[in-house]
C-alpha cells in the first residue's frame, strides 16, 4: 500500500503547478531554464526568494509563506512523495507565493545564479553524523560556499535542528571562519528568542520534542570562502 500511496502522490505532483521536477540532464552540469529568471518568469514580480532545504513535508515553506505574503518561497527536497503535502495544501489554500523543487541541494548553482537567493533554512537535516559523511552535512564548507555562490550579500541563513553535535559543528565551523553569527541557541524554547517563524513546527520538531530533545538554532551570514576545521 505504502509503494502505491507514493506512485500516486508522484502523479499528482505531475500536475500541480507549483512544482517542479527536472530531468536530470536539465541540471546535471548545465544551467536550469529558470536560473536567474525565477522572479521574472515564475513569479513573475520582484519579491525576495527565501529557500528551504530539505523541505520534507514542506510545513516551513507553507507556513512562512502565509506569515510573508511579500516573499516568495521554494522548498527543495528530492523526495517527492514527502513535499507533496505542502505542494497540496498550498494549492487547496490559495497560497500563491510557494513552490516545490525536487532535486538534489548539490544542483542549487544549476537552479539559481549570483545574489538570486535572500535567505536559506535549512530545517532538521540528516546530520550526517560519521565523520565519513561529513562533507554531507548541508552546513560543510561544500554546501555553505555553494550558498555563497546563490545568496544576496548579506544573505541569512537558518539552521534548526535536533541535532546537538551538527549545531556545535556549524558552530565551530564558522568560529574558525570569522563568519558573522547573528543569533545562536542549543535550546531554543528555553531561549528568550521571540521570532515568530521560529514557533513553526515541522512533522519531525513536533516528534524530536515528544523525546525531551532540545531544539538547536542558529542564523548566521557566510561572506567569506569556507575553510574545513582542521583535522
Amino acid at each position: 500500500m505504502a509503494g502505491k500511496d507514493k506512485l500516486r502522490k508522484f502523479a499528482e505532483n505531475l500536475t500541480f503547478d507549483n512544482v517542479i521536477q527536472p530531468k536530470f540532464d536539465e541540471v546535471f552540469r548545465v544551467d536550469y531554464k529558470l536560473k536567474n529568471a525565477w522572479n521574472s518568469l515564475f513569479w513573475k514580480n520582484s519579491n525576495p526568494i527565501v529557500l528551504e532545504l530539505g523541505c520534507g513535508k514542506g510545513e516551513y515553506s507553507v507556513e512562512m509563506a502565509q506569515m510573508f505574503p511579500d516573499k516568495n518561497f521554494i522548498g527543495i527536497d528530492i523526495k517527492g512523495a514527502r513535499f507533496w503535502r505542502g505542494a497540496k495544501t498550498a494549492l487547496e489554500n490559495s497560497i500563491s507565493n510557494v513552490a516545490f523543487i525536487r532535486t538534489l541541494v548539490e544542483f542549487l548553482g544549476s537552479f539559481f545564479g549570483k545574489n538570486e537567493i535572500s535567505e536559506i533554512w535549512i530545517t532538521f537535516p540528516d546530520p550526517q553524523l560519521k565523520s565519513s559523511r561529513a562533507k554531507k552535512r548541508l552546513t560543510s564548507p561544500r554546501f555553505l560556499n555553494l550558498y555563497r555562490q546563490v545568496l544576496v550579500p548579506e544573505g541569512i541563513i537558518h539552521l534548526k535542528t535536533d541535532s546537538q553535535e551538527l549545531h556545535e559543528y556549524t558552530k565551530e565551523l564558522l568560529l574558525f571562519n570569522n563568519q558573522t553569527i547573528l543569533e545562536c541557541t542549543n535550546d531554543l524554547y528555553n531561549s528568550n528568542t521571540t521570532d515568530e517563524v521560529l514557533s513553526i513546527k515541522t512533522h519531525y520538531e513536533k516528534s524530536y520534542l515528544k523525546q525531551g530533545k532540545a531544539i538547536t538554532y542558529i542564523k548566521f551570514q557566510v561572506k567569506d570562502e569556507i575553510q574545513h576545521l582542521p583535522e
